[in-house]
């Protein structure tokens, strides 16, 4: 289910804090559940809490309507499967049809039974149909062999009549009219069995009748050109047409066991010419009338469905929300007198005009004498979380809800994910040209928003369409960074006027290696177009990005322990302020705040001091001279100073607070009466099922060793962390590099050859690797590592996200829900 979108009615968005919420108790009268129920799930802004956990599903009091609401469910089902079958789709309708529940329980019975019978018997006629057909293929491939035969009889005969009357010769076999004449009692009587094969088994068919009757049979096959429907499977079946003759009925009995075994069909066939010819006649026309009779069924099944259509969103809402209505009535509970039902729930307080409002509409609607009773409970329980959000904040607040969900009321780093998150990605994908790529793929899933939202799409489409918003914003600051870079595709423009530098020499325009000299006044914005290409770009653009990375990351870090601040001020903690906020602050910028205090002032004075050195010898000679490293006057004594800072702040960190917490147990309950610990992560909440009264030992060792692995975790972090942010710097050297790599390698190489079809093979080769790879993989890899930028380094200075979304009960989160 997704974040609840921002509703006209409400106040103005806050995504800073999570809304304020009560814990509501209504007493509703029976004959006004129901609609009370309804009313509420429209305003969708009330949790219901389960007060009925301790029974089962069939022993709760609606468990009999819930079982009929299943049931029409499952009808509906069914309707649906036999539209999609008849290519028949539901008509979206915005009219509300006032239809009774008990009404169209009656109605989809009706419906179902008519359909179910319409189906029975379309398969009964389309089996008798596929039958005729296959019978009167066999009637006239069979009938071909007959003719054959008897012709061939014919011919044979007036063939030995003639010899007769022609007279004897000396060379005629003496047996050879006794041999012709013979005794005719003597003579064989063959039966035989016709019908028709799948031509798959054909071969074994054959193959198991000759050893079955130890070849005293003949099988005569014709293929069927075209596929036949088998009657029973109803599929489309490549068949033969088979003659058997068989000489004793124990042979028939054999051929029939076969027949049954391979699934061939048989059919009845006379012998005789005329008979052939009339049986035909009466397949034909029986044929005819079955399928004006199946067509006439098909029109009046399509005409059904179609009615079906017509009200199937409208049926399938009412069902789903009557089904809602009744999971939720068996959450409540009934009072001693079992005329009311109590329910309690979680709701924003803003809500509360409007819940009271819906529960005198429901009363007044239901002709209730007694309205609902609503009342705000104190409770120790965490309540649930519920940010405002809007379809452009939703997808930033999805990426920080998928690392946690915020606790209540704990600083949601969303609102600084909406700028920070986009604006990482493009310090690793910085390239204005592959950057209006993404943009053109956003604006179309934005422009098309209102068409996409109402299709179903495939898992990647509406991952992709889900998070437009962040793809665009994406784009947008790929741009910048591309301006800044001075890349289009890895190509330099000097879209902000000409380079601050030319050659030294004519040497130099045609071998990017004998240096430059600054002849104009610095480029206005961004990297100097000159530098792409020369023999000094690579080192450049590494101090560059490399130094660019570690101030971002330690203003990022920064970030987070001021937003570890304002929770403790929030809570009005001041433990965490004075012994966590201040020591890391003052840790944190001893050291690498001052690493890149020395950035910016290098970069301001064009100093050529080595900072490596420099952050090196602060911790191993701190008191030795700075010589030609020295960037600013009293530097040396400033260096001092924050080491002692750094190394204070630890201790800072570590010792004073497990002491003050057990003061403050001590002060609250006494010398010998203990209640359980709240450290500094549970001071945000109380627990779900503590018991107010309940007292345990304060186990101070317990509580020293948190803070011990607090303050280590915090010191190396903060090292690792700041380490973690060069991933920003090699990122972005290498999308640079690829891209040039497509550009110089692909393109320039095959414009060289002259040729126009080596130019359009690489035109297309370098489309495919700038799409696959630096549009696709490269976009992946760049999402997923400022993911991890504000999951693990940021967020984990300050949040917790161990609390629970806010689930109203609401039919517009339930219509988009399979049953």
């Amino acid at each position: 289910m997704g974040e609840l979108t921002h509703r006209g009615c409400c106040p103005p968005m806050d995504l800073f804090r999570s809304e304020p919420m009560q814990l509501l108790q209504l007493i509703i009268p029976i004959e006004s559940a129901h609609l009370t129920v309804s009313y509420l799930g429209d305003l969708g802004l009330l949790q219901f809490k389960d007060l009925n956990t301790d029974k089962s599903p069939f022993q709760r009091t609606y468990a009999t309507q819930i079982k009929r609401c299943g049931e029409m469910a499952r009808k509906l089902r069914f309707f649906k499967e036999q539209m999609l079958k008849a290519d028949v789709l539901p008509v979206h309708s915005t009219t509300v049809v006032d239809v009774n529940i008990d009404d169209l329980e009656v109605k989809l019975a009706e419906i179902e039974s008519e359909l179910t019978e319409m189906n029975a018997n379309g398969e009964k006629l389309q089996r008798s149909y596929n039958e005729l057909v296959e019978y009167k293929l066999v009637l006239q491939k069979a009938g071909e062999f007959f003719h054959t035969a008897q012709s061939h009889a014919i011919e044979q005969q007036r063939e030995n009549e003639s010899r007769q009357l022609s007279g004897d010769s000396i060379e005629t076999p003496l047996l050879q009219d006794q041999e012709l004449l013979g005794d005719s009692s003597k003579q064989v009587k063959l039966g035989f069995l016709a019908g028709l094969v799948p031509r798959e088994k054909s071969m074994a068919f054959e193959r198991i009748l000759f050893r079955a009757t130890r070849g005293n049979v003949f099988l005569r096959q014709v293929v069927v050109e075209d596929p036949v429907i088998d009657p029973v499977s109803g599929e489309k079946t490549e068949k033969n047409v088979f003659v058997v003759f068989y000489a004793a009925e124990k042979a028939k009995s054999k051929i029939l066991k076969i027949c049954d075994a391979f699934g061939a069909n048989r059919y009845p066939f006379a012998e005789e010419v005329g008979k052939q010819t009339q049986m035909i006649k009466e397949v034909s026309g029986r044929l005819l009338e079955l399928k004006t009779t199946i067509d006439a069924g098909l029109l009046h099944r399509g005409n059904l469905l179609q009615t079906i259509g017509a009200q199937f969103e409208q049926w399938n809402l009412l069902v789903r929300n009557e089904k809602s209505i009744y999971h939720t009535l068996n959450m409540l509970s009934l009072d001693v007198t079992k005329k009311c039902l109590v329910a309690e729930g979680w709701s924003p307080v803003f809500a509360t005009k409007q819940i009271q409002d819906a529960l005198q509409r429901a009363a007044t609607d239901s002709n209730s004498q007694v309205s609902a009773i609503m009342q705000v409970l104190h409770s120790r329980e965490l309540p649930p979380t519920y940010f405002r959000t809007n379809k452009v904040t939703s997808s930033f607040q999805g990426i920080i809800d998928s690392y946690g969900v915020a606790r209540y009321q704990e600083a949601n780093p969303t609102v600084y994910t909406v700028v920070t998150f986009p604006f990482l990605f493009a310090v690793m994908f910085g390239d204005w040209g592959h950057g209006i790529c993404l943009l053109l793929a956003a604006l179309y899933f934005i422009i098309r928003e209102k068409k996409l939202s109402s299709k179903k799409l495939d898992d990647i489409t509406e991952m992709t369409f889900g998070g437009r918003y962040v793809i665009f914003m994406m784009a947008l600051f790929s741009i910048y960074t591309g301006l800044i870079y001075n890349e289009f595709f890895s190509i330099p423009f000097e879209i902000f006027g000409p380079s601050a530098y030319e050659c030294r020499d004519i040497s130099c325009k045609e071998a990017t290696t004998v240096g430059l000299i600054k002849a104009r006044r610095t480029y206005p914005f961004g990297v100097d177009p000159v530098w792409r290409g020369s023999r000094s770009e690579l080192p450049f653009l590494n101090s560059l990005k490399m130094k660019m990375s570690i101030l971002l990351g330690v203003a990022q870090m920064n970030l987070g322990i001021v937003m570890s601040f304002f929770n403790a001020i929030f809570f009005k903690n001041r433990v965490n302020v004075w012994f966590q906020f201040i020591p890391q602050i003052i840790f944190l910028n001893s050291l690498f705040g001052y690493l890149s205090l020395l950035i910016i002032v290098k970069w301001c004075t064009g100093s050529q001091a080595d900072l490596y050195h420099i952050l090196i010898y602060m911790f191993l000679s701190p008191t030795d001279d700075l010589g030609e490293n020295q960037l600013f006057a009293g530097q040396r004594n400033l260096q001092i100073t924050l080491l002692l800072l750094a190394a204070i702040s630890v201790p800072w960190m570590l010792i004073p607070k497990p002491f003050i917490l057990k003061k403050q147990h001590e002060n609250r309950h006494g010398v010998d009466s203990y209640a359980p610990l709240q450290t500094t992560e549970e001071s945000l909440q109380v627990e779900s099922n503590h018991d107010p009264h309940g007292h345990e030992e304060f186990e101070f060792s317990e509580v020293f060793v948190h803070q011990l692995i607090h303050t280590i975790e915090f010191v190396l972090g903060a090292v690792s962390n700041t380490a973690s942010y060069l991933r920003l710097w090699a990122l972005s050297l290498a999308h640079s590099e690829l891209s040039t790599v497509f550009y110089e390698k692909v393109l320039l190489m095959a414009w060289g050859y002259h040729n126009v079809i080596i130019l359009i093979v690489g035109l297309i080769v370098f489309i495919f690797a700038t799409v696959g790879v630096l549009l696709v993989m490269e976009t992946l890899s760049a999402f997923l590592h400022a993911l991890r930028l504000h999951w693990v380094e940021f967020q984990n200075k300050f949040y917790e996200g161990d609390g629970y979304k806010f689930h109203p009960f609401s039919f517009s989160l339930i219509e988009d829900e399979d049953e």
